[in-house]
């Protein structure tokens, strides 16, 4: 895809999304220090914007050849989703399971959960720690196996009530299905001594975790089917910018207690709203955060997939190493932390990623017929 196609807002969210992750997962080498805890403390919100992201730009992608009357190639669809995600998530893996101290905990689950993308659904956290920030990848799948299905189903006859109450109906399953976790759960083990229920049944499986996604397929369907309205309403994305920040300022609030019932209940679909407008700000090239491009921003955000699979055994690594010099040096030791986990980020794109990017565009059918994107999926 050529460059200029690309959005620098996007580019400029997906690093902050990165940075924001790797910020929290701070906690695998003891953290930031306590003076730094507020920058650290809700980076797994970086997690939720991806997925926003995620919603958006495979939306638009499933969405514009349909709404032009077109049929949808799964094949093609399915084909570009296994390029892009596959070859450096089995090189990571496999690197985890061949290797065990490169882990940046001892316990692992088993391998097949990770091929089948089912260890976000029945996962020991106290035990199996290592590779477990995969979770949000096998959200991502189970995304793209339903998503393609429903749009395809959703344009045969298009309304607007039918995607309204779906979307009404999924964020009501998310309430409830939340809800009802914490509620049995918080009864019979209060201090999660016997099990970390709230990341094995809130946390990370698939049916309370939809909010972000559906926000982003919300916006896609906005400017895939009423693309002279979203480019009216882009004139405004310095508002929608000031708005985005302030429902995330009320996410903050709701999740001050991040385990608890009412940021569980009703924090996530109002997170993912103000991440939404975000979103929508940095999705055009008017105001603040879509009007020009931040140096580096565009690289960090081509390279954040493999960041991603890397970084916390990067910094086990070199917490193994060079952890009792680093140790209480706050900031300067995330620098090098995150430095060291960007360098195999990067190795990893270069390497795995990226070469597999390029065979894919060669493959006949995806060459004849893709799909322009603001950002590299």
């Amino acid at each position: 895809m050529n460059t200029t196609d690309r959005l620098p807002g996007l580019d400029l969210l997906r690093s902050i999304a990165i940075l924001w992750v790797m910020l929290f997962h701070s906690f695998v080498v003891g953290g930031l220090g306590p003076s730094w805890s507020w920058l650290s403390r809700y980076g797994w919100m970086g997690v939720d914007l991806f997925f926003v992201l995620s919603g958006f730009l495979i939306g638009t992608q499933v969405l514009k050849p349909l709404a032009r009357g077109e049929r949808l190639s799964f094949t093609d669809f399915y084909l570009r989703r296994a390029f892009r995600i596959l070859p450096a998530y089995w090189a990571v893996l496999l690197i985890y399971l061949l290797w065990p101290a490169f882990r940046e905990a001892p316990g692992m689950e088993p391998w097949w959960k990770f091929v089948t993308f089912t260890m976000n659904l029945s996962i020991d956290y106290l035990q199996n720690t290592a590779f477990s920030h995969a979770w949000s990848l096998c959200v991502e799948e189970h995304f793209y196996w339903v998503f393609p299905l429903l749009a395809v189903w959703l344009t045969r006859r298009p309304a607007v009530w039918k995607f309204a109450g779906l979307a009404a109906l999924l964020v009501l399953i998310g309430i409830a299905a939340r809800s009802a976790a914490w509620l049995h759960n918080a009864t019979i083990d209060p201090q999660m001594d016997a099990r970390n229920w709230f990341v094995e049944d809130i946390y990370y499986p698939t049916w309370a975790r939809l909010d972000g996604l559906l926000c982003g397929v919300a916006l896609a369907v906005w400017k895939t089917f009423r693309p002279d309205h979203w480019t009216r309403a882009q004139r405004h994305a310095n508002l929608a910018l000031l708005a985005g920040l302030a429902v995330l300022a009320l996410a903050f609030w709701l999740f001050a207690d991040r385990t608890g019932l009412l940021a569980n209940a009703i924090g996530w679909p109002v997170l993912s709203l103000g991440l939404a407008l975000l979103v929508f700000a940095g999705a055009g090239r008017n105001g603040i955060v879509g009007g020009r491009a931040v140096p580096g921003a565009g690289w960090l955000a081509a390279i954040s997939y493999s960041l991603y699979l890397v970084h916390k055994a990067m910094y086990h690594l070199v917490q193994a190493h060079w952890g009792e010099q680093l140790q209480g040096t706050g900031v300067f030791a995330f620098v090098v932390y995150g430095v060291t986990a960007i360098v195999a980020g990067a190795v990893l794109h270069y390497l795995i990623e990226r070469p597999f990017l390029r065979w894919r565009g060669r493959l006949p059918f995806t060459a004849r017929k893709q799909v322009a994107s603001p950002a590299a999926e």
